[in-house]
């Protein structure tokens, strides 16, 4: 018996003994070689590598770029486009510089053309139907570009044909008070309205007037507004100057809503469901069309009736009459009428997106998308081709880096190289309503650089406030333009700042409220954290609301390298600053989103809503206490989270509280979405960031609703608004919900 007890001792001690040295050196073992995933895994965004991206980035490479993508004029679903399609293919595909995998997405959308056998026109006829005055049909050749056979004549994308013929009026911006205030000086049954670009939506000038019986539009660009007032092409304007020459004229799509206009919420392939075409909304009611302001010259220093207010007058040596209407008793055009013979029609054409991918190697199922849009209305050096050159040279940099095996993101990383952007946003529309789910759930932020250049001053940066930090830091890192020793960074702050509770002094970042470029799908109808950037003007130095050859046959080669950015230094700066900001969301351990940025931007609007709105709700019977309450428990959250990350060794964490907090990151913008807040906008659901045609600096919903009940003067007018403070309330509340850890 003690001899069993004995042997049973010494096994026993054997064993322990030998658990102790398996474990001892198991562990050892295991800590000397974890497998590869767990390096991977803590791996954080490294900054050699930044350095290396920032110095390869190469402003001649860009400059080729421009020179090949503004060969020929390339507007959507023309011989052009394709070219440019199979350019972005071949340079995508490259075995040494491209991509992973790239390959394009087709869609079959609705676009409006002019009738090249039929060009549209714009006269003066007398009461015998004489022609007394042609508008210039195409725009004047100061080099070869100008005649090529593929410059599309100047028109308005989806404007009805038609052949109205009436008194000329001038309606100024043709806003709706534009409208009414006319309306009450001359009777405008059965005129032609004449307004200039500026103040209303392209195809608002058409919508607005329809209701006072307008039966057409003409509308041009002001010397005021574009050219600072200069009108001579002898040696001020183009080819002398970036100002717009006086038969220059923006084409654009005159439509209100993104997107393929018959395939609502859906994706416009062939098989696709298509919705009537009269019951498309959002477009012109009248024909409409666009003329240079040579001729929108002649027409209005001829027009008879009252002045039109201060307000309304432009760089013309003459004064803007509202219009007899019509013309003056002393005018050569007296008794006359002006006539548009416009012959658009629509066309359902096959449309490309040309889409590219670097693979992440720890999330792959996590995308950071940086976009641009590849159509143009002629030769689109500015818009959008400084965009695509700059895209074109990040995945140059990029693509290397991954084909000699020397970087692989942690993230996805999707480029997208848009199709029919000129005709409302339709490329990127179309892609984020076939992939809904997909990008919804997996998308960490979208990057926008369309127009990279406007001209060469100062960055310009608009987008969620969470990003405003990543963007800080990657301009801090890139050298300003023409600039010693001066970061992007501390040249921003010059033209553009404000000052933060938190941050003191900073550049300005704006928000994106409307829909100007292809980040609209993606923050209105999915929620992603998004932004736009660009290198643009000193607006103390110039009036001018866009660069001048903005959508005319003079955004050329020539123009972008004279003019706008000799040498493609700001190019250079555009393409180190959105890259620099691309690797960081790719690449960081932690997404470099910032939430109690965005609880700042939430108290801001807040402020401002408490000092405009908060007297009326009372006297309304309305409290504001609960959208205080949410804003606060923004806040609270926000700090919170803060907090987390801050004091979490995340490195040596297990990765699924990485995971997690990132995903509290991620998803921020998607808990602000609600898809009854807006029936009247479509495909407009973050109830942040909405358009709004208040014009103040706050909730857009609550602002447009507030307006609407003032002038309404109805006392369920404010039934509206108190819908929109609960919208806004329990948004905020609920997304303040994600950023706490549990319950």
């Amino acid at each position: 018996m003690i001899k069993q007890v004995l042997i049973g001792i010494v096994c026993g001690a054997a064993v322990l003994t030998a658990g102790i040295l398996i474990g001892h050196y198991g562990i050892t073992e295991s800590s000397g070689s974890a497998p590869s995933w767990v390096k991977d895994v803590a791996k954080d965004v490294d900054e050699n590598l930044i350095e290396k991206f920032l110095s390869e980035v190469d402003n001649i490479q860009i400059r080729e770029n421009l020179r090949e993508l503004t060969k020929v004029p390339h507007m959507a679903t023309t011989a052009g486009d394709e070219k440019t399609v199979q350019f972005m293919l071949k340079r995508w595909q490259d075995p040494e510089t491209g991509l992973d995998q790239a390959w394009r997405e087709e869609y079959m959308v609705y676009l409006s053309f002019p009738d090249p056998k039929n060009p549209n026109k714009v006269t003066v006829v007398s009461p015998s139907d004489t022609v007394l005055h042609t508008a210039r049909e195409k725009e004047k050749s100061y080099t070869s570009d100008q005649d090529d056979p593929e410059v599309v004549q100047p028109y308005a994308a989806y404007s009805p044909a038609g052949h109205p013929k009436g008194k000329l009026v001038y309606a100024n911006q043709g806003k709706p008070s534009d409208y009414q205030l006319l309306n009450k000086t001359v009777d405008l049954r059965g005129t032609i309205a004449i307004t200039r670009y500026g103040g209303a939506g392209r195809a608002n000038k058409a919508i607005n007037a329809a209701p006072y019986g307008v039966i057409g539009v003409l509308v041009y660009t002001d010397p005021l507004d574009i050219n600072d007032g200069l009108m001579s092409d002898v040696n001020e304007t183009y080819p002398h100057s970036w100002y717009m020459p006086p038969s220059g004229v923006e084409r654009g799509s005159f439509k209100s809503h993104y997107g393929d206009m018959l395939t609502p919420y859906l994706a416009a392939k062939d098989e696709t469901y298509r919705i009537p075409v009269k019951n498309i909304t959002g477009i012109p009611p009248i024909p409409i069309q666009p003329i240079g302001f040579e001729d929108a010259y002649r027409l209005i220093c001829e027009l008879g009736g009252q002045a039109a207010p201060a307000p309304w007058q432009g760089a013309f040596k003459c004064t803007y009459n509202f219009g007899g209407p019509g013309f003056t008793d002393t005018s050569a055009f007296s008794n006359s009428d002006v006539k548009l013979d416009i012959f658009n029609y629509e066309e359902l054409k096959n449309s490309s997106n040309v889409m590219g991918v670097i693979r992440g190697s720890v999330e792959p199922d996590r995308y950071v998308i940086y976009g641009n849009h590849r159509d143009s209305w002629v030769h689109g050096a500015i818009d959008p081709s400084s965009g695509t050159s700059v895209m074109l040279e990040l995945t140059r940099v990029l693509g290397t880096m991954v084909k000699q095996g020397k970087w692989r993101p942690r993230r996805s990383i999707i480029f997208g190289s848009w199709g029919a952007e000129e005709f409302g946003l339709i490329g990127s529309a179309e892609y984020t309503e076939q992939y809904f789910t997909k990008l919804s759930e997996r998308t960490v932020a979208y990057i926008n650089v369309d127009i990279a250049v406007f001209a060469n001053a100062t960055l310009r940066a608009s987008g969620m406030p969470s990003l405003q930090n990543v963007i800080f830091q990657a301009a801090k890192q890139v050298d300003a333009p023409g600039l010693d020793s001066t970061s992007v960074y501390d040249n921003w702050i010059k033209y553009a700042n404000r000052t933060s509770p938190a941050h003191g002094p900073i550049p300005k970042v704006g928000y994106l409220s409307g829909a100007g470029s292809d980040y609209a799908a993606f923050v209105h109808y999915l929620g992603i954290t998004s932004m736009d950037i660009s290198y643009t003007y000193d607006r103390s130095k110039t009036n001018a609301r866009i660069y001048p050859a903005y959508h005319t046959a003079y955004d050329t080669f020539d123009y972008a390298s004279k003019f706008i950015d000799p040498g493609f230094v700001s190019h250079q700066a555009i393409a180190r600053t959105a890259g620099n900001i691309l690797i960081r969301l790719a690449d960081s351990l932690v997404l470099p989103l910032n939430c109690s940025d965005y609880a700042e931007s939430l108290e801001d609007y807040l402020k401002t809503a408490v000092i405009l709105y908060q007297h009326q709700l009372h006297t309304n019977n309305i409290t504001m206490e609960p959208l205080k309450r949410a804003v606060a428990s923004f806040r609270s959250a926000a700090s919170h989270l803060d907090q987390v990350i801050s004091s979490s060794d995340l490195a040596n964490e297990t990765p699924l509280k990485v995971r997690r907090i990132n995903d509290q990151l991620m998803l921020l913008d998607r808990a602000f979405l609600d898809p009854l807040a807006f029936p009247d906008k479509y495909a407009y659901r973050h109830v942040i960031w909405a358009s709004s045609g208040a014009g103040k600096a706050t909730f857009p919903g609550l602002a447009d609703a507030y307006a609407n009940a003032e002038s309404s003067g109805q006392s369920s007018a404010w039934d509206k608004v108190h819908y929109h403070l609960s919208v806004l309330s329990q948004a905020i509340e609920g997304a303040a919900h994600t950023l706490v850890d549990v319950i």
